[in-house]
């Protein structure tokens, strides 16, 4: 019952409105004036306006941009903490998971299967197509980078995380009493807050299918398993790996990676995969880990009234 653990805190829709204002506040506004002014200070300094990734990676250098722009990130989780804690006076455990207690066990196993799964995937394509690749590695940046994105980047997704697959899931389960329009209205406008990256640019608008397809597949982790581990250590995984591996000049993640992508961005088939291959085999596979079972209720179902759950809650403690 992870949408239900909403009724642990304060639910009002205003504050649900209030807090969500206050977190886009933080994150948007609070969190990019440490990028701004490094962008201000090379302007000033006759280096003169960037607006796209690329530009302001190479004004700034890789490892400064990426620290500046996942601060933003570390910023806005603070701030959505806050709302939580005190607007809504709802417990970060109960934020979540279902659970009585975070089950750590489950973020590491995401995270590792996963970790795994991307260095296999990625060293098999360089050895395959070894001409779309060259070699970045420069140890002095990459150690810098090591640093700041294990550091940063999961507090970067966490935040993702908590903000689609925690507070706008429970907020709209608790307005509509149903599990799927949240995960339909989250899935999508977490697809859609990537439309503006530097590789839709480059592939089209056919890679929101994959943007949107992924916040579909974290949102039935979060429902399935009634808590965030799983999406919080599949996404930490998937970004961190990504950001140490590969890099290319046309995407939003330009870092000092250990390789470049030099090929020609077009959008393939490989696009789609994980879509319609890779995310249905690991949902599978999580199932069978963890027992998952009631499938259509657990995705389509009703979302208990706060007097239900309170004597579902009643009832648990007195077994």
């Amino acid at each position: 019952m992870y949408i239900e653990q909403a009724y642990k805190g304060l639910i009002d829709s205003w504050r649900y409105i209030l807090g969500f204002v206050i977190v886009i506040i933080g994150w948007q506004v609070l969190g990019l004036i440490p990028l701004l002014i490094g962008l201000g200070a090379h302007a000033a300094n006759g280096g003169g306006v960037t607006s796209t990734f690329p530009e302001m990676a190479k004004a700034l250098g890789n490892n400064l941009f990426v620290f500046l722009m996942l601060i933003s990130f570390a910023i806005g989780l603070l701030v959505l903490f806050f709302v939580v804690r005190f607007l809504h006076q709802q417990s970060i455990t109960a934020f979540t998971t279902s659970r009585a207690k975070v089950d750590w066990r489950r973020i590491f196993f995401a995270f590792t299967f996963w970790a795994l799964i991307t260095i296999l995937m990625t060293g098999v394509d360089i050895y395959m197509s070894p001409e779309n690749y060259v070699l970045n590695f420069d140890f002095n940046k990459f150690i810098v980078l090591a640093i700041i994105a294990i550091c940063l980047v999961p507090l970067q997704t966490s935040f993702e995380e908590y903000l689609f697959r925690g507070y706008l899931m429970q907020s709209l389960g608790i307005l509509t009493k149903n599990r799927w329009i949240p995960l339909m209205l989250t899935s999508t406008v977490f697809g859609l807050m990537h439309m503006f990256n530097p590789e839709v640019a480059q592939l089209g608008y056919g890679i929101m299918v994959y943007y949107i397809g992924t916040g579909f597949f974290l949102g039935i982790l979060a429902l399935m398993d009634e808590g965030l581990e799983l999406s919080l250590g599949f996404h930490a995984a998937n970004n961190l790996v990504t950001a140490l591996l590969v890099t290319a000049d046309w995407t939003a993640f330009h870092t000092d990676s250990i390789y470049r992508d030099v090929s020609e961005p077009e959008l393939g088939w490989d696009v789609f995969i994980p879509v319609v291959v890779i995310y249905p085999i690991l949902l599978f596979i999580f199932s069978k880990v963890y027992k998952w079972t009631n499938w259509k209720e657990k995705l389509t179902g009703k979302v208990l009234t706060e007097e239900a759950f309170l004597a579902h809650e009643n009832n648990e403690s007195q077994l």
